[in-house]
């Protein structure tokens, strides 16, 4: 009853939330940040598209403008946050029988607030970079990450696109490195916006030229690649895994951008092809297709 009790209120306290989100406007507000980067990012791809004979309107443009509010604000709304604050609680627990009930191995609250912010950004990053990686890399973990490459014309929402199970993979390994840093400061939103912000401008129909900025941060221009429907031989299971920066993948010999290429095919093979349909890309992924070898 214990559980039972703290989802069920974990819902209700995220339901509270997001609806006081969208009654109530303002600077740290999540809803509109969200609403309104994708629309600022809409309409730099309708009148500065860098592939010019897209369609603005492109294909599955409304599927994953559904996915931007299911991934970032429904999915906690009807399931994430109750289990994730339930599993918290039973990881303090176990911790707590070995007389662990504080996790904080480096306090960093006595840095200035932006080096705080600097340095969770980098070492979140990193760790995505990580785990990305694994979605590569591990047969099972991949099965779930096609549905993200399943897009066949890239724009800015095809960030969100993603199965459901993905928000379990980076946040259960995220948690434990991030529980062990203490920090001073509460206004982590702006590592979460800003990382939400370049990821849908390196998945958006915009030229970016970054010039030597490219060996640091991502861009659509490179992101594209990872994105391409065919990976070549000294990278069988993909590349350019960084989320926001790219300077892991130059430093891990992950990176291949051997030049700009608009109209580079992008997607899925076609045997590791994904139902077109929101439900079949969530449901059905545990039983289509074959597993990349």
């Amino acid at each position: 009853m214990h559980y039972i009790d703290l989802f069920l209120e974990s819902q209700r306290a995220y339901s509270a939330f997001l609806w006081h989100e969208i009654l109530h406007p303002g600077w740290h507000n999540y809803f509109y940040w969200v609403l309104g980067s994708s629309v600022v990012i809409l309409l730099c791809e309708v009148f500065f598209p860098w592939r010019k004979d897209q369609p603005a309107i492109r294909n599955d443009f409304w599927l994953d403008t559904f996915y931007i509010f299911w991934n970032y604000f429904l999915f906690s709304l009807v399931l994430y946050t109750g289990i994730s604050n339930v599993f918290v609680d039973i990881f303090n627990r176990f911790l707590g029988l070995f007389g662990i009930t504080n996790t904080v191995a480096v306090y960093l609250g006595s840095w200035p607030g932006w080096a705080q912010l600097l340095f969770i950004f980098v070492f979140r990053d990193f760790m995505q970079y990580n785990i990305h990686r694994l979605l590569h890399h591990v047969p099972w973990m991949w099965n779930f990450h096609r549905v993200h490459h399943s897009v066949e014309e890239m724009g800015y929402g095809a960030l969100m696109r993603y199965h459901f199970m993905e928000h379990f993979f980076y946040r259960s390994l995220e948690y434990l490195p991030l529980a062990m840093l203490g920090f001073g400061i509460q206004d982590f939103f702006i590592v979460h916006l800003f990382t939400f912000i370049t990821g849908q401008l390196g998945h958006a129909n915009l030229y970016l030229p970054l010039g030597k900025l490219k060996y640091i941060l991502n861009g659509p221009q490179m992101h594209l690649w990872h994105h391409a429907k065919e990976f070549p031989a000294t990278h069988p299971r993909g590349f350019n895994y960084g989320i926001t920066l790219s300077v892991w993948d130059y430093l891990f010999k992950t990176d291949h951008f051997p030049h700009e290429d608009a109209h580079l095919p992008v997607g899925l093979p076609e045997e590791q092809k994904v139902p077109g349909d929101f439900i079949g890309q969530q449901i059905g992924v545990f039983s289509f297709g074959k597993k990349k070898k």
